[in-house]
Formats: structure tokens, sequence, C-alpha cells
């Protein structure tokens, strides 16, 4: 039975302190430390956008075992190690209770209690189960209540929930290999467990829906390490470039990064071989296409396939028709994919939601970038009309009035009101607090359509196209000449956020502009002005730069996208700045969000607070926020080739090369970089760079880039 594509919300949700998630695949559990799943939270086991366990309660000999640690030991696996409560009179305990969790379409977990004691004790252990089937959405937002019935079946092998509404079913199994006495929604044992030994069970809860038994990837009795997830874990590493460097906290981000991208990972059902990314664990495991577009990107240098399977199934659910429903147009690209159960709860009601200004012209920009890497020559032949349609959008849609900017605005009050990677509804705004009215034509969004503009013109050139090659060429330079004009403030001395429904410049001061150096769109004499406003003191935190300045009214640091700071927008931020040669500007983000991932574990979190670190001495969390995050996941990655200033351009038998370390890094290798079908070394320290394995068939160019070489 073929898995489908999990939902995702749109809002943020609290989530308890010290929770633990796992996820893999359509399935995900969030427990708190003890291992425990609290009812009245947002915890439980989660398969296919409904909630199949609220809540799970462990005792033993009649009291909640104390904990000691709790530790991801994979994306979809933990361990949790309590103990009992010491007797009357002393200080220990001698009863270990371990818990051993595997999540995977279900879940299994392998509880052991050891007793350290010198004569034998006796043992209660109890656990207590409940079931909700409360849908993602819901419980995400804190609003789940009892819908349909709910019935529960008592068993000598186990407990069956059953619930239903209407025509549809879900249902849970709970069996255990240590025969247990069940009584109402809870599992029993009594035993002795002798001195010095140890006394186990294996749970499995099973999903079941529409009658349909799912099997778990993790069975009791079988070999964990031969089970599906922890494969393909495995294959994952092994294909990944080693990074090697002085360092640590830069070490510890990238590595951290690359094995979350993994663990997000899913996969099309119907082509199961192609690996697409979840933009975030745990609430938006599903396909969002300006985060997954965004992200391959920006993992390039570690997985190329993850951008050419992104692209590919992005274009296979292109928009075909105008429906004002969804927000569909011909040659949209998706803004997400919503399927199961709760589809009729997404934005527009379907399955597939088109709201976003920007994945079209992403989704060019990346099958450019793509090509220049030299990499799946074929699939990008075969995408280009997919390139094309995605182009007459923006040129007969996004362009709603023929002045030549990619503009938004939702066909109902059921889509986004804000349709940029800042879509929170008070994103967009003057520096007077007051909210942009659409249609709006975000600058970021320019800057992208620029960039399609140039991808195509050079596939132009590429197939001797003279004619659509100059095409595209001339509509790049009138875009770029356009946009300096009426985006740039020049009593401010930075780019407009947008140009609202009236053509005026909306003109508080946010992070967008840092993606239009980034594309290469802002014209060199400004570009100076825009990386000093970043860095200015109301935008850098110390820990990264701010959605929006200090000095704009409405500025909140404990806010979606009004004052906090977000890891990828930094890392494009700090990709355009060594784009024109700012590179010790570039180093301060980089390091700023590197000191950050520190104080996060060495992961870094789809966003945290914007409160400067003079202010506060350690980066405040976000509530919330999704950790691992697909992007945040990738950002280390993008740094890393922003350090190298690494820029191949395959095709034309190029690569720019021009290593700059930050003061505080030393030494850097990176082994394995993926590029025109071969693995590059490159080796970095004080003394010099040494690049190895790039073919006799391409000039290494030991410069950096030349910010206008399209």
């Amino acid at each position: 039975m073929a898995e489908p594509w999990i939902i995702a919300g749109d809002e943020p949700v609290d989530a308890p302190e010290g929770d633990v998630t796992l996820v893999e695949g359509s399935a995900f559990c969030i427990s708190g430390r003890h291992g425990d799943v609290s009812p009245g939270t947002p915890q439980g086991l989660f398969f296919r956008d409904t909630r199949f366990l609220s809540t799970v309660d462990l005792h033993i000999n009649g009291h909640r075992p104390q904990v000691l640690a709790a530790e991801r030991t994979a994306p979809f696996s933990a361990t949790f190690v309590l103990r009992t409560h010491p007797v009357t009179g002393r200080a220990d305990s001698t009863l270990l209770i371990l818990r051993y969790r595997y999540v995977g379409r279900g879940m299994r977990e392998d509880l052991v209690v050891r007793n350290f004691g010198e004569e034998p004790a006796y043992c209660s252990v109890q656990l207590s189960f409940s079931a909700d089937f409360a849908n993602l959405f819901a419980v995400k937002e804190g609003r789940a209540r009892p819908e349909g019935s709910i019935t529960l079946d008592t068993t000598r092998e186990g407990l069956v929930f059953d619930w239903r509404k209407g025509a549809s079913r879900r249902g849970l199994r709970i069996s255990s290999t240590a025969p247990a006495q069940f009584v109402s929604n809870t599992a029993a044992w009594e035993t002795v467990v002798p001195a010095r030994g140890s006394w186990s069970t294996c749970l499995q809860f099973t999903p079941i829906i529409d009658g349909d038994e799912i099997e778990p990837r993790y069975l009791c009795g079988q070999p964990v390490e031969l089970s599906t997830p922890h494969q393909r874990l495995d294959r994952w590493r092994q294909a990944l470039p080693a990074v090697e460097t002085d360092f640590d906290p830069f070490h510890q981000a990238v590595t951290k990064g690359a094995e979350d991208l993994g663990a997000l990972r899913i996969f099309d059902p119907d082509y199961p071989e192609r690996a697409v990314l979840a933009a975030g664990a745990p609430w938006f495991m599903t396909l969002f296409g300006r985060d997954s577009l965004l992200t391959s990107w920006m993992a390039l240098i570690v997985d190329p396939t993850l951008a050419q399977n992104v692209l590919q199934t992005l274009a296979r659910f292109q928009g075909t028709k105008v429906d004002p429903i969804n927000d569909e147009e011909p040659g949209r690209i998706l803004h997400e994919m919503r399927f199961g159960e709760a589809s009729s709860l997404s934005l527009g009601g379907g399955t597939v939601y088109y709201g976003t200004a920007d994945a079209t012209p992403l989704f060019v920009m990346l099958l450019g970038e793509l090509r220049r890497w030299g990499l799946a020559p074929d699939v990008v032949d075969s995408l280009l009309p997919a390139a094309d349609r995605a182009l007459a959008w923006i040129e007969n849609y996004g362009d709603r009035d023929g002045d030549g900017y990619v503009e938004y605005q939702r066909s109902s009050d059921k889509g986004l009101a804000n349709q940029g990677w800042k879509d929170s509804w008070d994103a967009i705004r003057f520096a007077d607090g007051r909210l942009a009215r659409a249609p709006i034509a975000l600058c970021e969004v320019q800057g992208y359509v620029y960039g399609a503009y140039l991808a195509r013109a050079h596939f132009a050139d590429e197939l001797g196209d003279d004619a659509t090659g100059a095409r595209y060429r001339a509509k790049a330079g009138a875009l770029k000449t356009a946009f300096n004009r009426d985006f740039w403030l020049e009593d401010r001395g930075w780019f407009a956020m947008g140009l609202d429904a009236g053509k005026t410049p909306i003109d508080a001061l946010g992070s967008n502009i840092g993606h239009c150096l980034w594309t290469g769109i802002v014209d060199e004499d400004k570009a100076r002005a825009v990386a000093d406003r970043l860095l200015s003191p109301e935008m850098f935190s110390g820990w990264g730069i701010r959605t929006l300045s200090s000095a704009m009214t409405g500025y909140n640091p404990v806010s979606y996208h009004v004052g906090s700071v977000w890891p990828h927008d930094n890392a494009i931020i700090a990709a355009g700045l060594t784009r024109y040669g700012f590179v010790d500007e570039a180093h301060r983000v980089i390091m700023g969000l590197l000191d950050a991932a520190t104080h996060f574990g060495g992961r870094l979190p789809e966003l945290f607070g914007g409160l400067g670190r003079d202010e506060v001495p350690f980066p405040v969390s976000y509530p919330s926020s999704c950790s691992p995050q697909a992007w945040a996941a990738a950002s280390p990655l993008l740094f890393l080739r922003s350090i190298l200033r690494l820029d191949p351009w395959v095709p034309h038998g190029k690569v720019w090369i021009d290593p700059a370390l930050p003061p505080r890094i030393g030494r850097l290798r990176v082994d394995r970089i993926p590029l025109a079908g071969r693995r590059v070394t490159v080796v970095v320290d004080r003394h010099g760079m040494v690049a190895e394995g790039m073919g006799a068939d391409i000039q290494m160019v030991r410069s950096p880039r030349d910010p206008l070489t399209a």
C-alpha cells in the first residue's frame, strides 16, 4: 500500500518544553523527555495527518519514573533512561528503566527494566493509552475535540481502538511480546526482576486505516538495523561529502544539517525512487514548492539528486487551468500539497494549493543552476518545457497589470493574503506599521524573476537559439533597470520591500533586500548601501539578520516574520553579500548563525527570536519553531558554498573557486563534492587551496565570480 504525502499546516503552535520529536516519512511522534505522551498537549503518535495516540502513561510500582536522560539516536529513534523512586531511607534506586522507541508507519517500543540490586525485585509495570484520532490541524492549533465515535476492544492479545466518522475509519492495535493483563485502556505486567538481571517486552503500535492494518517499519522480533529507515539513512550518510575543519561549531552544524535533510526526505508514492524534501518536522511534513526549491538549491553541494527530484515532482503538479478556489493558474508552481483525510481542510479545500508568487521563478532558477553544475543533463532537458510554462505564467498571470513586475493577490478569502516567503498576515508593512494592500510586488520576487530570465537565456544560448536568448536577456536587463529605479529609496538608502496596490514603495527595512543581492538584480553602485543596512545594529542582532529592522513600527523580536531571525534567510543573504564581494560582512552573518547553532545543540531551528546579543547573551527560542526544518538544516551547506566561493558553469567548462576562510576557521576540507558527474575534493588553509578531481575539461578559475556574471 503506497504512502500518500502527509499534510502540513500554516501557523505555529506551542509545544511543551523539552519535547522529543521523532520523524520518519509521514509518521512522527512527539513526547516528553520521560517518553510519555501527555494529554491536552500537541504530543502524540501521528501518521498520515491523524493522531493515533494521544496519551501514553508509564508507571512503575505505582509511580511515574524519574527522568535521567533522553536522546534521539537517529531522526526516527530515541532512548529514554529513567529510574524508579528510591525506597524510603535510601538515596538510590536499584531499578533502571530503558525505553527504546522507533517510529515508522506506526511505532515500536522496547521497554526494559534492569535490576542492579543484590536481590530479586518485585516490579509492577503499567502503561495506559488513549487515542483521539484527532486531525493534525486541530492538534496543532490546540482545538482537538472529540469527533466521531471511538470504541475500545480489550483482548488477551492487546488493545484495539476503533474510530468512525461517516465513511472514514481509523484504528490502532497495541500488542506486547510479554503477555500482559489488558484492562480497559491499560496494559499491566507483574514480575520479579532477578538480581543483576532484567525484564523486557516489545510493544507494537499498528495503525489501521479504513480497515487495513499498516505494517510498521519496525517490527518486534526483527533486527532494528535491517529496517528501511536505518538502511536509507546509512546510504544517505555514505554518499554525503565529508567535511573536516578545525572549527567544531561549523563541522557540527554542517553534519547535523545534512543528516536532518536525510530525515526530512519523503518519497513520492507514484515514483518511490524519488526522494523530495518535506518542509519541517513535526508540523510541515509535506512538500512545499518554495521550501523544497530553496532547500535543494542549498543542498546541491551534498546531493544534487534532491534538486532533480524536486523539479520533476513539482513539474508533475504544475498548474494547468484557472481555478480561483485554490489559486491555480496555467504554468504556476504549487505552494503546498495536502493529501489524506484532512485534504478538505487545506487552503482552497483541495489537495494542492498554488498561492505563491515566488515558487514559479525559483523553479526556473533551480533548473538553470542544475545545468550550471553539469548535473542530470537528460532530466534538465526534459524539464525545459515546464520552465517555459512557468515563464509564460510570469508574463501572463504573475504580471497582473503589465508593468513588468510579478504581483500577488489571492483569488478568494480561503487563500494566503501574503504569498512570498514571509506569508504571515502582518509580514508586509510600511515603516510606520501600516499593512500593505494587495496586489503586492515583492522586491525579492523580482530578483527571482530576473534570475529566471537569465537562466532561460543561457538555455537558449546552449541550443543556438539566438532569438530566444536575446529576448530573455533583454527582459532581464529591462527588469533590472526598472527595479533599481522604482524600488530604490534614495532618501533611505535601501530598496523598498515591495510595491503596493497603488505602486507606492513599501518603505520598511526588511531582510528581503538581501535576496536581491543573491540574485544579482542590484546595481553595483547600490550594493554597498544595502550591505551596510543589513549589518546595521537595527538589522543585525549579533546572532543573525532580523526579518524586520528594530527601528520599524511593528517590530517584534519574538514574532514569526516581523523581527525574528531565520537561518535560511541569513544563508541567502550571506551568499548575496559574498557575490558582491562583501566577504567580511558575509562572515559576520555566518559566524553569528554558527554561534547561535551551538546554543541549539548544533542544530539551527526554523527561526529564533531577534533580541540583540547585547540584550540577552544567548539566542531566544521561538515557540513551536520546527526543528529539524529543511531550509534551516540546509543553511550551513550554503554557508559552506559561500566560504568556498564555489560557482560552477560546467557547460562553459569553468568553475570559479576562491575560498575565503573566516578568521575563526583555520582549515577546511570537503571531500566528494558532486560536480559534472565527478567527485571533487577541496582543501583550504591559511597557506592556500588544493582542489582535486576537477577533470581536465574543466578550467578552475581561481577568483570569485563577478557579481554580474550570469
